[in-house]
């Protein structure tokens, strides 16, 4: 397998609310919700760096389309990485996040690998590490 992903979709329960913490609260760019002229088909989709999106997509229709019963949610199952240029930066996006109604679970702080993170829950309780890592050069 080539490395191509360049779609991380994750289930909401509010998609509308989502949008809003998304869109509005963190800024990332997006046109909004499209296919809602299909039943399982209305999501939204973020542009992010490298090509890559993020998608926002109702559990119900994520379990229609994959022909799976909709289980139960865990915010421990995966996290995404954002990484940040600075401390400066990680303390700045934890706040945006904070202020757009996130859960701070872990504050920012000095990490084991000499780095800087800290870690936040979406409104779906996905789970967001911000972290500036020295030996990465963030874009």
């Amino acid at each position: 397998m080539k490395p191509r992903i360049t779609v991380i979709t994750v289930g909401v329960d509010d998609l509308e609310k989502s949008l809003a913490f998304y869109r509005d609260g963190l800024g990332l760019k997006t046109v909004g919700i499209v296919g809602t002229e299909f039943e399982y088909g209305a999501a939204a989709f973020f542009e992010l760096e490298g090509n890559l999106r993020l998608a926002i997509w109702p559990r119900k229709s994520l379990a229609h389309d994959a022909g799976l019963p909709q289980g139960a949610n865990s915010a421990t199952e995966f996290s995404i990485g954002h990484n940040a240029a600075s401390k400066a930066e990680v303390d700045a996006v934890m706040a945006q996040a904070e202020a757009a109604g996130a859960a701070i679970v872990k504050p920012a702080r000095d990490t084991f690998f000499g780095g800087y993170a800290g870690i936040f829950q979406d409104p779906d309780h996905h789970l967001w590490e911000v972290v500036w890592n020295p030996a990465w050069q963030a874009p």
